[in-house]
């Protein structure tokens, strides 16, 4: 069975590096309509690794933050798949170095971060009114890097200072099971279901330590789908 999966994660290469010279081409010509390319390429790459996305609670069109747990390579295609809205990503910087995938970054109007340099958090802030202006969604993975236990890593400042500095409403957002079906790790693709869970939304400023609460949250929803949902374990 563990065969099939790393035979199956050989395919889900393939089909990302079509995947990514398709939208880096087609955001290339069709630029104003990256939103649309983003979410429909996202779609189809995950339906062609037989995953699929199920969705609770709702998206909230007013929020102007994402923070999301990380697992797996594809928490970006599950995210634009899930949320309806336009999203501009903020991402360590080691990720615009990357040919073709750090192409299509730029041409998205992603925010490139050097997460242990003062002086590009200070840039992050800058950087981060321009989506906001044109009414783009930012998203962030405050853990910074991919879990690879199921257990959430301690949220790093960033989040937190882009959305105190802008005032920013923030919304929750779960992700479940994709490390399971998308594991770099053990070189393992399965299919199955996906989860993402959009908690309930607030604004930044009225709590200084908003960010480890939302993490204790984003924490026990995380364990109780895990206890009742036995194959995201």
């Amino acid at each position: 069975m563990k065969i099939f999966a790393k035979i199956k994660m050989i395919y889900a290469f393939i089909v990302t590096l079509i995947y990514l010279f398709m939208v880096l081409v087609s955001v290339a010509i069709f630029r104003k309509h990256d939103n649309q390319i983003k979410k429909f390429f996202s779609k189809l790459g995950l339906f062609l690794l037989g995953m699929k996305v199920k969705v609770e609670g709702i998206a909230d069109e007013n929020a102007q933050m994402l923070i999301v747990n990380h697992q797996s390579a594809m928490d970006i295609n599950i995210i634009e798949t899930a949320y309806p809205y336009p999203l501009s990503w903020i991402a360590k910087k080691e990720l615009f170095d990357i040919p073709v995938y750090g192409r299509i970054m730029d041409l998205t109007k992603s925010i490139s971060v050097e997460r242990e340099n003062k002086a590009g958090l200070v840039k992050l802030l800058k950087d981060a009114k321009i989506p906001l202006e044109e009414d783009r969604k930012l998203v962030i993975f405050p853990e910074g890097t991919r879990s690879k236990s199921r257990q959430m890593l301690k949220f790093k400042s960033g989040a937190k200072m882009v959305a105190d500095k802008h005032k920013l409403k923030v919304q929750p957002v779960v992700i479940l099971n994709s490390g399971n079906l998308f594991n770099i790790s053990d070189f393992t693709q399965k299919s199955g279901q996906i989860k993402v869970v959009f908690l309930e939304s607030f604004e930044a400023q009225r709590d200084q330590d908003w960010l480890n609460t939302t993490r204790e949250k984003m924490i026990e929803v995380y364990n109780n789908e895990l206890a009742n949902n036995p194959s995201y374990r």
